[in-house]
């Protein structure tokens, strides 16, 4: 449910990562629940994603990050977080 890539800037142009909303928040700790399927561009800072089910996402400046639709998860930001997003 949690899907990280490392893209290329073509790969990015071709999305239109830089026309997305950029969003960002301080170090912090909350629960988060996905209602739509999110992929964001990571362009700095470092967060944590905890899913349910225990597993650990290691999130960092470079990565695509896929956040699929019913995703209830913790957010851990390690590092003041800067991203791009989109709701698909």
């Amino acid at each position: 449910m949690v899907k990280i890539e490392r893209p290329t800037q073509e790969q990015l142009r071709q999305l239109g990562v830089k026309n997305w909303p950029i969003w960002s928040k301080e170090v912090s700790v909350f629960d988060w629940y996905y209602n739509e399927t999110e992929i964001c561009y990571i362009l700095e800072g470092e967060v944590e994603v905890t899913t349910e089910d225990g597993k650990v996402y290691h999130i960092k400046p470079g990565d695509l990050v896929t956040f699929q639709k019913g995703l209830k998860c913790v957010w851990n930001v390690k590092k003041p977080v800067r991203k791009h997003y989109n709701f698909l």
